[in-house]
């Protein structure tokens, strides 16, 4: 197998058929795209794939790196900001393609047309602002990243392939007003606040579209139109997680910055099971990250703790409040709660859920976010139902 015009062109017309077969529908304008702005010309010759994130070297593995170009998978293309990893350092994803179904649902919610100006928040490999700029035409699209490597190789592919983008080095939270306005926006990263330049940064009427992530739970999508004066509202939608703004992540450890041997925690016990608000139900997570906006959570498996089995930690951003939720691997109704600081945050947690049940547990589809220049007010529904939090 090699990468000639032949084989990739049989396994693009295989990840056009899942992506449609998943989408439903995909336009043909984002068919010519994909066979005219080819997936694996905008990928490096090393990626790292599976939840392990194992090396995929095109040298060593021509026929395994092909497939994994046209894979409708994420193809990470840089981990732990491009440092190492030491042998005892554990990988994380700092950059990546994303899975090509998101990336055509993305495109499809933005409704790009010809002639549209375009700003692309994250450039990443390239391909999906080539695929903007193939639909939207030359000139018209601008795409910011912040890795000045990362930018340099895109820049390349691009004009290689004979793409006219403009990709500018620079922190993505400021948008770029040099190219301003723009009837389009789009960010391959997400985010916990939308950045005030972007909106100030859009024509009226223009679309803002950014996958969402709060510090309880990376989850969903979220399209907004702008009204021109900086203001901008809007619904999610719920789909995928990406990679969050480098300015945006939590990057705390509870030993490291949280618990401290001084503290001393108050005891009660809770009916609440943890793994309904940090387990499987996405629904619920999304809706408590909406409530708890300065709260996270991790799950501490077999603590070296006397009669522990699983303990939930939640904790404020600011590190001032956490609480500890222990399972003793006994009993399913009856947990140890640990609380300290200032605040309850387990009762917080309790009266986020019961707020979300007795709304009948809705999903991300149903909550919607207004921004202005002083705030940002999540709402059920409609924006006159907004969601009250603590955070």
């Amino acid at each position: 197998m090699s990468d000639g015009s032949a084989v990739p062109h049989a396994l693009l017309r295989g990840l056009l058929g899942e992506v449609a077969a998943e989408l439903g529908f995909l336009a043909p304008e984002w068919v010519r795209a994909a066979h005219e702005v080819p997936r694996h010309r905008f990928l490096p010759d090393r990626l790292w794939t599976g939840e392990d994130l194992e090396t995929c070297d095109r040298e060593a593995g021509p026929d395994a790196w092909l497939r994994a170009a046209y894979a409708n998978a994420p193809a990470v293309v840089q981990i732990n900001d491009g440092r190492g990893p030491e042998a005892d350092e554990e990988r994380w994803p700092s950059s990546s393609a994303s899975a090509p179904d998101i990336v055509f649902r993305m495109l499809r919610m933005l409704d790009v047309e010809q002639g549209h100006k375009v700003l692309e928040i994250g450039t990443g490999t390239g391909w999906n602002a080539g695929l903007l700029a193939h639909v939207a035409g030359p000139g018209n699209v601008t795409s910011v990243e912040i890795d000045p490597a990362l930018a340099s190789e895109a820049g390349e592919r691009l004009r290689e392939a004979g793409l006219t983008v403009d990709v500018v080095v620079g922190d993505g939270a400021e948008g770029h007003a040099g190219n301003a306005p723009y009837d389009r926006l789009e960010a391959t990263c997400s985010v916990r606040s939308v950045p005030r330049p972007w909106l100030r940064q859009m024509k009226p009427g223009g679309v803002v579209l950014t996958p969402w992530d709060s510090a309880w739970f990376c989850y969903g999508l979220l399209r907004m139109t702008v009204d021109g004066i900086g203001n901008a509202s809007g619904r999610f939608s719920p789909h995928s997680a990406f990679m969050v703004m480098p300015e945006h992540r939590t990057d705390m450890g509870i030993y490291r910055d949280v618990v401290r041997d001084e503290h001393q925690p108050e005891e009660s016990a809770t009916p609440l099971s943890p793994w309904k608000v940090a387990g499987d139900d996405v629904d619920a997570q999304f809706a408590l990250g909406l409530r708890l906006r300065d709260v996270w959570r991790t799950w501490h498996q077999d603590p070296d703790v006397e009669g522990v089995e699983t303990r939930l930690w939640v904790a404020t951003t600011d590190a001032t409040s956490w609480a500890a939720v222990d399972r003793d691997g006994k009993s399913d109704d009856r947990f140890t709660v640990w609380q300290y600081g200032p605040r309850r945050l387990w009762a917080e947690v309790e009266a986020a859920y019961d707020w979300w049940t007795a709304h009948g547990r809705p999903g991300p589809e149903r909550f919607g976010l207004t921004v202005t220049a002083l705030e940002e007010t999540p709402w059920l529904d409609d924006p006159g139902q907004p969601v009250s939090g603590t955070g």
